[in-house]
């Protein structure tokens, strides 16, 4: 079953999954699945891994000669995911991304996954904030949309230089990103809804939302997704608050706005700890108003936040 209709087939029930990043270059996978571990009794219907291009940095060596070094510091997730599916018997859905992978590199992922039997994924243009000109000029894609449609061809058995193979048996579904608060880049919301239509027009079997923390906002943007014809899952992405400085640096990395009421009891923290218990409890809250609309699942972006996360789920489900 693909993401959608897992969510789909919850007997009505607001469904639960979250998402995982790999482990930093050497480190074993045991925190990964230590993390599973302890979120695995709110049944997810799917687990997220996240995907990281590689990143040159320069270093002087002994001779003095300074030497470009292409680092990856968190490789695996295509063999995270697969062990994941396997160990646990949860769908796993690895993040494809177009910024800072070539289209070469992308098809490769994609047969990799296809052999392994991971064949659900999360397309996303990815961050290009890290990427030095060299990598801006590779030949990769330039939008989310564009990445579509090389695994839409992949399903067809279109290879990304237009070389023909046996489609295969098991062809990819994914979901991609839309944005209740605008993409930075979009100009309005007019044309924030036209691109998220595109999105689904062209194959995307449900949308996950960027972090919000303002549920008004994101009934309002499904309100508007449903006048113009978008009738896929929306399914809104969550993150408990749980360090002091995520009050400044959130608004600043995800452009997602923290309401008043929420800023101003983030003010009083003397702690992270403080911080922490005012973003379980905003993160309750916000939750529960969600579920009594009925959304269809939540998403739980649990970076740095897995016990925040338990604690969430386990006063919502």
């Amino acid at each position: 079953m693909s993401v959608s209709e897992l969510i789909n087939s919850n007997s009505g029930k607001t469904a639960f999954s979250f998402e995982l990043l790999p482990p930093l270059k050497g480190n074993s996978i045991r925190h990964v699945f230590t993390t599973i571990d302890r979120l695995k009794e709110f049944d997810p219907k799917y687990i997220n891994i996240t995907t990281h291009h590689s990143e040159n940095i320069y270093k002087e060596g002994d001779d003095g000669v300074i030497r470009k070094i292409n680092i990856r510091k968190r490789p695996g997730t295509v063999a995270i995911a697969a062990a994941i599916q396997n160990k646990y018997g949860i769908m796993a859905v690895p993040h494809l991304i177009a910024k800072g992978f070539t289209k070469e590199e992308t098809e490769y992922a994609l047969i990799d996954l296809s052999f392994l039997g991971v064949t659900d994924l999360l397309l996303l243009r990815g961050d290009t904030n890290k990427l030095d000109i060299e990598q801006r000029k590779m030949d990769s894609h330039e939008h989310a949309t564009d990445l579509q449609i090389q695994v839409n061809n992949f399903n067809k058995g279109i290879g990304y230089d237009g070389t023909r193979f046996e489609a295969p048996e098991n062809p990819f579904s994914y979901g991609m990103a839309c944005y209740p608060e605008k993409h930075e880049e979009s100009p309005n919301m007019e044309s924030e809804i036209y691109y998220t239509k595109m999105k689904v027009d062209n194959g995307a079997e449900y949308l996950v939302t960027q972090m919000f923390f303002d549920n008004q906002k994101y009934f309002d943007f499904v309100d508007r997704c449903r006048v113009a014809g978008i009738t896929v899952p929306i399914i809104p992405g969550i993150k408990p608050i749980h360090l002091m400085s995520q009050l400044t640096v959130l608004p600043k990395v995800f452009r997602s706005d923290i309401p008043e009421d929420l800023a101003r009891e983030l003010r009083k923290c003397t702690t992270d700890d403080e911080a922490k218990e005012v973003g379980v409890e905003w993160c309750i809250t916000q939750c529960k108003e969600l579920i009594r609309h009925g959304v269809p699942s939540i998403h739980f972006y649990s970076l740095m936040a897995t016990e925040s996360v338990y604690r969430v789920a386990k006063e919502i489900y």
